[in-house]
């Protein structure tokens, strides 16, 4: 049955009434994902950009734990969320940038410590040298030195102001 079939939902059933209620923008079955449906460590490290041996290293010291599925014992498959695959791939990204998977878990230690969970809901910053995280538009934060606040400074303001008020 195709979608503009008009005896596919009478005008008067519960899925029609629910759809215009929720101001759905496609027809189909959006019930939730299955809890244990997730994707398996080669889809993982291929959509990250990472080696399985980096994953599984990352996985047993607990950098990024498969939040569908962990490793039960010899032979069992982990299984990553979404969610976990933007993680790996922000993680790969400071390490491009030049960040140590030393400093990378220490500025994840703070981000957990100062109850940040979803890593994926943080904007990150880097210099190559250290982690930030923007708060907002006037206060970054840097994860590796204990979460001490670097203030925005535009000394090009400063210097207009400067040049108005000399002449």
């Amino acid at each position: 049955m195709s979608s503009t079939d008009a005896s596919a939902n009478p005008p008067d059933s519960p899925d029609t009434e629910s759809a215009e209620a929720q101001g759905l923008l496609f027809d189909g079955d959006f019930s939730p994902v299955p809890i244990d449906l997730g994707f398996r460590g080669p889809v993982a490290c291929s959509a990250a950009g990472i080696t399985y041996r980096q994953l599984d290293y990352w996985a047993r010291t607990g950098l990024v734990v498969p939040e569908v599925r962990s490793a039960s014992g010899s032979g069992s498959q982990r299984l990553y969320s979404f969610r976990d695959i933007l993680i790996l791939k922000v993680i790969k990204r400071l390490i491009d940038a030049g960040i140590s998977l030393q400093q990378i878990r220490t500025a994840i230690e703070h981000l957990r410590a100062r109850g940040v969970q979803d890593l994926t809901q943080v904007t990150l910053m880097s210099d190559g040298v250290s982690v930030f995280e923007c708060t907002s538009d006037d206060e970054v934060i840097d994860l590796l030195r204990g979460g001490q606040g670097v203030f925005r400074y535009r000394p090009g303001r400063r210097l207009a102001r400067h040049r108005r008020n000399a002449c």
